[in-house]
């Protein structure tokens, strides 16, 4: 067990990083009956596409999802908002919107663009707020709208997203796959516990640049994981992530000798080949530098469920539990490594223009 600062264990975020696998285990149940209806009411309205929508942290649960699956299609809200021209097409839509607030600006300026140029889109909004827009403000109509509110555990009091993140994406699945919730969130919850012990021994220092890298939709979730060191070191760890096989593309001039690099290895046994050489290149070509493997016989391990979409609830915990730690080794207080200033927990204040397209 390697020793633990007392303003990281008594942060909100320390705590909700933890808390994930209690929260699926209670959650189960719940969304399994909600997740049975939702489906039950995306198959009646038919939608040419859906759109999975968020900002920051809460689009890149798209970028996980939508892998795999034809009629998914990862559109950040912020695109929308901003370029809305680029986006509205005439088919019916379903637009998935997540938020742990429900609040932030792009938030509402979506509801206000669907409200006036699309009001037969429908809605699915998954959020952490009960009380925040997305899952108050009705639909005008003629589109319908559905709200899963996710359990008050989720809305996240640290700055960063983590339990949030995990428990929407995990939500999202159950309403758009056939994905059991009540018999695969207690095994991922069981699989959390013993990966979160494994990390509890885990003494990694951090390094001044951290990359990290995975396949399919680990790609994605990289993204996740290099957000979250960003944002908790207050960037003064510089991050960055993509593809196993994009890295090469010229991505890999950021690697320097005080870089930490972390492969995300896929559980399909055709793409973590990809994923091993691009591991075993950077150790030959930089042989002073730290390369972590993360997933089944990874260097840190993990046991996968057979659905990459939802193991990567856990490929996120290394970064998150690391995040914390290096936040606190700063000297930063966790829950708010900017202290009210540049970034804030709920972005607002953005000003919105009116579309006329």
């Amino acid at each position: 067990m390697t020793s633990l600062q007392p303003q990281l264990t008594a942060s909100a975020t320390w705590k909700e990083i933890h808390a994930q696998p209690g929260i699926w285990r209670d959650w189960a149940a719940p969304l399994a009956a909600q997740a049975q209806e939702i489906r039950s009411w995306i198959a009646a309205r038919a939608p040419r596409e859906i759109w999975l929508s968020g900002a920051g942290t809460s689009a890149f649960i798209g970028d996980v999802l939508q892998v795999g699956d034809i009629r998914l299609r990862a559109v950040a809200t912020t695109d929308l908002v901003s370029s809305p021209q680029d986006f509205l097409i005439d088919d019916h839509v379903l637009v998935v919107q997540f938020g742990r607030s429900g609040n932030s600006s792009e938030s509402v300026g979506l509801l206000d663009l669907l409200d006036q140029h699309r009001p037969g889109w429908d809605r699915l909004h998954i959020t952490c707020n009960p009380e925040g827009a997305l899952a108050t403000r009705p639909a005008p109509g003629p589109g319908q709208a559905r709200v899963i509110s996710l359990p008050e555990a989720t809305h996240d009091a640290g700055f960063a997203m983590t339990s949030s993140f995990t428990t929407m994406l995990l939500s999202a699945l159950a309403c758009l796959s056939e994905f059991d919730a009540a018999d695969h969130l207690p095994q991922l919850a069981d699989q959390a516990d013993e990966l979160l012990k494994t990390l509890a021994a885990t003494d990694i220092s951090r390094p001044a640049r951290a990359v990290f890298l995975g396949s399919g939709a680990l790609t994605g979730l990289a993204r996740e994981s290099a957000l979250k060191v960003l944002e908790l070191a207050a960037g003064r760890t510089v991050t960055q992530w993509d593809s196993c096989l994009g890295f090469r593309h010229g991505p890999k001039a950021l690697v320097n000798d005080d870089t930490h690099v972390f492969v995300l290895l896929h559980p399909d046994s055709h793409t973590t080949q990809y994923d091993l050489d691009i591991a075993a290149e950077i150790r030959a070509q930089f042989p002073t530098i730290t390369v972590t493997t993360i997933g089944p016989g990874g260097d840190i391990s993990l046991t996968a469920s057979g659905d990459v979409r939802a193991d990567a609830a856990l490929y996120v915990l290394p970064a998150q539990v690391l995040a914390a730690r290096w936040s606190a080794d700063l000297d930063l207080p966790v829950d708010d490594p900017f202290q009210g200033q540049n970034l804030s927990r709920v972005v607002a204040g953005v000003k919105l223009y009116l579309f006329a397209g």
